[in-house]
C-alpha cells in the first residue's frame, strides 16, 4: 500500500498549516512539490480546482482544503470561528495589503490597518508557546503579513503576536516542515 502523497507548494500558507497538520497527526505521507505554472496532471484530475494542498489518501480519498486536511489527520478541536475570521476577514486584508496590484478595481489602502485589526484580537487572545491547532491554522498567515513590511510589523505594540510568531517560527514543527528538503513523514 502506498504512503499517502501530499501535493504541495513550500511557500503556500494552506499547504504549511497541512504539512504541520499531518506532522501533529502523526500521517505518513510523501510531497509531490507542485510547480504552479506546470500544476501535475493527476493532481489537476483528482481535483479539478487545482489549487494547493491536496491529499490524496492510501484509500483514494481526495482532501483539497487545508483544514478539512487538518481535521482528518487531527479532529476539529479547533477555534472555528476564529479561523473563519483568519481565513475570511484576515486573508482578504492580507491579499490586498501583500498584493494591491491584483485589485486595480479596488481601494487597498486600508488594508494594513484592517489586519491589524485581526493581529490586535490575537495580542487579546494571548495564545504565547500555544501549539494549538487554531494557532497552526492562522500562524502562516500572520506570518505571511509580518513579512510584508518586517520593519512596520517589528514595531507594532503586539508583544504576545511577536512572542507567539517567533515561538512558531522556531518550533521544530515549522523548521521541519518548511526544510527544502523535506519530502514526507515516514
Amino acid at each position: 500500500m502506498r504512503n499517502h502523497i501530499l501535493y504541495n507548494f513550500r511557500r503556500c500558507p494552506y499547504a504549511m498549516r497541512a504539512r504541520m497538520g499531518l506532522m501533529i497527526g502523526q500521517i505518513d505521507f510523501d510531497i509531490i512539490e507542485v510547480d504552479l505554472k506546470n500544476k501535475p496532471d493527476h493532481m489537476i484530475e483528482i481535483s479539478p480546482k487545482a489549487t494547493v494542498p491536496v491529499l490524496w489518501t492510501s484509500d483514494n480519498q481526495v482532501i483539497d482544503e487545508s483544514l478539512e486536511i487538518i481535521t482528518w489527520a487531527c479532529g476539529d478541536d479547533y477555534d472555528h470561528d476564529l479561523i473563519a475570521e483568519n481565513d475570511g476577514f484576515f486573508k482578504r486584508a492580507l491579499d490586498r495589503y501583500k498584493y494591491p496590484n491584483r485589485y486595480p478595481d479596488e481601494d487597498c489602502s486600508e488594508a494594513r490597518d484592517q489586519g491589524e485589526n485581526f493581529l490586535k484580537k490575537l495580542n487579546d487572545i494571548n495564545t504565547v508557546n500555544d501549539s494549538s491547532l487554531t494557532n497552526i491554522c492562522i500562524f502562516p498567515f500572520v506570518r505571511q503579513f509580518a513579512n510584508v513590511d518586517r520593519d512596520w510589523f517589528d514595531a507594532l505594540p503586539y508583544t504576545n503576536v511577536h512572542k507567539w510568531l517567533h515561538y512558531h517560527l522556531e518550533s521544530d514543527l515549522f523548521k521541519t516542515i518548511m526544510d527544502k528538503n523535506f519530502m514526507g513523514s515516514r
